[in-house]
């Protein structure tokens, strides 16, 4: 048996062709069957988050050509040239596991640390669970990368400071207004990352916390949630007028704001600066209304540079989780994998 990760992330690919090869929850059952098709996949766990798209795969043996054949098959899905840019990696075996777990424990984060990466994997892999498509390789491998994730975040400073993106959106969001106390905040999407954001932003004194999303109902749990006021998403374009800061995190698989949307705000607010941060993937936001005067614009990508920040402030923990991550390995995935020879 061989265990193989094949993926891209933040620092492989822009979040263009991130967004293009992202798997809404609705498409991954099917995805997990079309890759399970290629000849000596045994078992595959697909991870698709605003940072990563990500294959973990059993194979019944080190078949050289299988990465060819995944990529064959990925770029059929999605109608993208995965072979070209050499914007994926691959790994095998021991090399898989280290990744996968440094992937949990946020050690490949964009934002070093962040806490909402191991609930999505945790997820991807239940989908995978349920579906059938995993079995005893990578069932012990994921439930090994779990119990070690909670180690390292608990016996190690990992968590300090800023840990999510959302975190940071709102630390952008500081430095552009300084008290948020009097600054107007509207969320679009009423999902996890939404959540996070909109907490963020309560405990850093937001005025106002407008939750607009497509189903009412959730926009209301999140408003009551945050102390804040939730209105329906017909009715957001209405009341950005008044909004400071727009975050959006949706699960749309097109704009929900676009350039048209912008240029109508715009006119109604008489030269008032309107800051746009789009955490979604696929991309919520028209990049086009970045043009617009008086309209600024951060996708996840130009958030990265803040995340660097607080990255660098914790560079110290890399260390001591990898070590370890490496002893972890060997006691728990010994005679599941080869943890000695790294194919």
């Amino acid at each position: 048996m061989s265990f193989l990760c094949l993926g891209i992330n933040h620092r492989t690919a822009h979040v263009d062709l991130r967004e293009r090869l992202a798997f809404a929850e609705k498409d991954v059952e099917l995805a997990l069957q079309q890759f399970r098709d290629v000849d000596s996949v045994n078992e595959v766990v697909l991870v698709s988050t605003c940072n990563r798209v990500e294959l973990y795969v059993g194979l019944e043996n080190p078949n050289e050509g299988v990465e060819k054949a995944l990529l064959d098959r990925m770029s059929i899905m999605r109608d993208v040239d995965c072979h070209h840019g050499g914007h994926f990696y691959s790994m095998r075996n021991a090399d898989a596991a280290k990744h996968l777990f440094e992937v949990v424990a946020g050690l490949d984060s964009m934002v070093l640390g962040e806490t909402e990466i191991f609930g999505q994997v945790k997820e991807s892999y239940r989908r995978a669970l349920e579906g059938g498509s995993t079995g005893r390789q990578l069932n012990k491998i994921f439930q090994a990368s779990f119990s070690v994730g909670k180690r390292l975040r608990s016996r190690t400073g990992i968590q300090r400071g800023a840990t999510s993106i959302g975190s940071v959106a709102v630390e952008l969001a500081e430095r552009i207004f300084g008290d948020l106390k009097k600054s107007g905040v509207m969320i679009l999407g009423a999902g996890e990352m939404s959540r996070v954001t909109a907490k963020s932003l309560v405990s850093r004194g937001a005025k106002s916390v407008v939750v607009s999303n497509r189903s009412y109902d959730r926009a209301v749990e999140l408003a009551e949630e945050m102390h804040g006021e939730a209105i329906r998403f017909d009715d957001w374009q209405k009341r950005a007028v008044d909004m400071d800061v727009i975050v959006s995190s949706t699960s749309a698989p097109h704009h929900v704001v676009t350039k048209a949307d912008m240029i109508e705000i715009r006119k109604k607010r008489h030269g008032r600066p309107l800051f746009l941060i789009d955490i979604a993937v696929p991309r919520d936001i028209d990049p086009d209304v970045n043009d617009l005067d008086e309209i600024y614009l951060y996708d996840i990508d130009a958030l990265e540079s803040l995340a660097a920040e607080a990255r660098f402030a914790r560079e110290a923990q890399i260390a001591e989780c990898r070590v370890l991550i490496e002893k972890e390995l060997r006691q728990r995935l010994n005679g599941v994998i080869d943890v000695g020879n790294d194919e």
